[in-house]
């Protein structure tokens, strides 16, 4: 336990110094919604959006772009160089296991995501009158939820990749293609049907973070089952987290 903490304590550290993580992954979603919020007209109700307002209806697309950075991008890049520079292979001559390396890793994720999330959630709140989640428990658990599957897809990214830049070209392709996919990048409704239908399965499940967020008002827009959805991510985190630890190798 000692151990563990004296890695996550150092870990968190790195990740401050990293700008990509800890400025993207955990700032740059509370500053690109604020940003859109000083647009009057994302502020206002809109025939388009089902009465809406953009900012209420954005807002779980913005966090799902920290998510995304921190599970998709950042945590397959720093395990992978660390396999790569023989970091977890001298670790494993000592009496720290590798894996509390791993445990280490997801710790700190875990708790930038949370950070971005409250961050985010209370900004909207404050500045741009966005109500604070009308569902807490399925808001939590789909984050939760959608969060641990980018972590497992990272995690599967980062044991199949040979070195830290195939890691990074990976990392890139599937985070572009789930935000894209995810409607992050592009309102849902200028989505083809069967894209639209796709992304409300895709990690780390914007769709699902919305209904808990803005309750069955908005989440109505969706044709798909909210415990399916929700499903759907846990299978992602089995299936892609036990793919990552059968073929993850230390060197």
């Amino acid at each position: 336990m000692a151990a563990l903490y004296a890695l996550t304590v150092a870990e968190a550290k790195l990740f401050l110094r990293e700008p990509m993580a800890a400025v993207f992954g955990v700032l740059f979603p509370t500053a690109i919604l604020l940003g859109l919020g000083a647009v009057p007209a994302l502020r206002e109700p809109s025939e388009e959006f089902g009465g809406v307002r953009f900012v209420e209806l954005w807002a779980p697309s913005a966090l799902v772009l920290g998510l995304g950075i921190v599970g998709l991008q950042h945590i397959p890049l720093v395990v992978a160089t660390y396999r790569e520079r023989g970091i977890l292979r001298r670790m494993s001559t000592t009496p720290v296991h590798p894996g509390v390396v791993l445990a280490a890793q997801l710790i700190v994720a875990l708790a930038a995501a949370v950070v971005a999330a409250v961050l985010l959630v209370v900004s909207a709140w404050l500045v741009l009158d966005v109500p604070l989640p009308r569902h807490p428990f399925g808001f939590a658990v789909a984050f939760l939820l959608g969060f641990g599957a980018v972590l497992a897809i990272g995690m599967l990214i980062a044991a199949v990749a040979p070195t830290s830049r195939v890691a990074s070209g990976l990392a890139t392709v599937v985070y572009l293609v789930t935000m894209f996919v995810g409607g992050v990048f592009l309102p849902r409704f200028l989505l083809p049907d069967a894209l639209m239908r796709l992304g409300d399965y895709v990690p780390p499940g914007a769709q699902s973070l919305l209904a808990g967020w803005s309750g069955d008002a908005v989440a109505g827009t969706s044709g798909s089952p909210p415990l399916l959805r929700l499903g759907i991510m846990a299978l992602f985190v089995v299936v892609a987290g036990g793919a990552a630890a059968k073929l993850f190798r230390w060197e």
